[in-house]
């Protein structure tokens, strides 16, 4: 009867036993209201995915629209070097002709006159 413990021993035991099952309780419930359910994880999840794919669109829609300014931006600088190329062939020309308007006559008449 040495080895077996007294009644106030098993008393104390017992409160301390239920002492830990009791914070062992305000564990499991304090991890608990951390935790979200399932449906509410669901849900959110479903709302994410189509933020998701709503961007998706967004982002396809700009890099279309900016691939669509770019091609214009590339035709108007094609117009515009053709526009420069055609205002220089203009001025060489509206120089040039009335320039060799006037020097060919004097060539002609000092060639005539050496003749």
């Amino acid at each position: 009867m040495i080895d077996e413990p007294s009644l106030g021993e098993l008393g104390r035991l017992i409160q301390a036993l239920r002492g830990d099952v009791r914070d062992d309780l305000a564990q499991i419930s304090a991890r608990l209201d951390r935790l979200v359910l399932a449906d509410v994880y669901t849900v959110e999840k479903a709302a994410m995915s189509k933020d998701i794919s709503d961007l998706t669109k967004v982002v396809e829609q700009l890099a279309a629209r900016q691939e669509r300014d770019m091609a214009a931006l590339q035709d108007q600088r094609a117009q515009d070097v053709s526009r420069i190329t055609q205002t220089r062939r203009f001025m060489v020309a509206s120089v040039f002709i009335p320039l060799l308007g006037l020097v060919l006559p004097l060539v002609l008449m000092l060639v005539g006159d050496k003749g």
